[in-house]
């Protein structure tokens, strides 16, 4: 009898309750974590990011549960606290790089700066973004090769999104030279844009006289397109204005040496 009451049912009541704090902790986290994830997906959140925040956050409500139950227990859990954010600490110190990406990618998910299917220049490469995950994203440059680029890398430096807008402008110069018809080159320059309908009217496209250097005078031509018409009307645009020029004899000037010989009298 002295043993029931001193001992079992003491410690059979703080098992019973340690059980219950623990069964019912985790069943109010899988609840907590069902509501935060429906949250995540409501506000359009990716679901990649969406199921690590949800494990990220079961984790940390069963770590807790676990110290409350151990507590009811009379075990003292603040060597415990101690030595799992000692550990915490090790380990971020160990993946300090990956821990950069993990937190770059996120923001890169969430702020959205270029999404799948884009074509963008970050850290010194460009290419179609294909996969964005948490550490990293991939690219494929035009010419197929497939990159793999550290998010850290990416969200640290500038980040150019050719796809973002819906139209842009193509910045073409064209030199003649100066013994040409200027009129009749911005004429023609002027007749070959409003003759290419994937060249946007508005904005209206820019021919004009840019400056007046060594060896030509030098057009800019700025017309507008749809981004996905841009490298299309820009490689077409060039070869066009050659052979107009050719065909209206405007010269295209190149870089020239005049060497003059002098005779010496014997």
């Amino acid at each position: 009898m002295h043993y029931w009451e001193t001992y079992i049912l003491p410690w059979g009541m703080d098992i019973a309750l340690a059980c219950l704090i623990f069964i019912v902790g985790r069943k109010v986290g899988q609840l907590v974590i069902r509501l935060l994830e429906g949250a995540l997906r409501k506000a359009r959140i990716e679901a990649m990011l969406v199921n690590f925040i949800g494990s990220i956050s079961h984790a940390l409500i069963l770590l807790v549960v676990v110290v409350a139950a151990l507590a009811q227990l009379g075990v003292d859990t603040t060597s415990l606290i101690a030595l799992v954010g000692a550990a915490g600490l090790a380990v971020g110190l160990a993946l300090q790089d990956s821990l950069k990406n993990f937190a770059a990618g996120v923001l890169l998910i969430i702020f959205r700066p270029f999404k799948e299917g884009d074509f963008v220049e970050a850290a010194g490469v460009s290419g179609l973004v294909e996969h964005i995950s948490i550490f990293s994203s991939v690219l494929r440059t035009p010419d197929n090769r497939e990159i793999i680029v550290p998010n850290g890398a990416i969200y640290s430096n500038v980040i150019t999104n050719y796809s973002a807008r819906e139209t842009r402008r193509i910045d073409l110069v064209f030199g003649i030279g100066y013994e040409s018809d200027l009129r009749l080159a911005k004429a023609e320059l002027l007749a070959l844009i409003e003759a290419d309908e994937r060249i946007l009217k508005d904005p209206a496209p820019v021919v004009a006289v840019d400056s007046l250097a060594d060896n030509s005078v030098n057009f800019v031509v700025r017309p507008w397109v749809k981004s996905a018409d841009y490298w299309e009307v820009r490689w077409s645009l060039t070869e066009q204005v050659k052979l107009r020029f050719d065909e209206v004899g405007i010269a295209i000037p190149y870089p020239q040496m005049d060497v003059h010989l002098h005779r010496e009298a014997e």
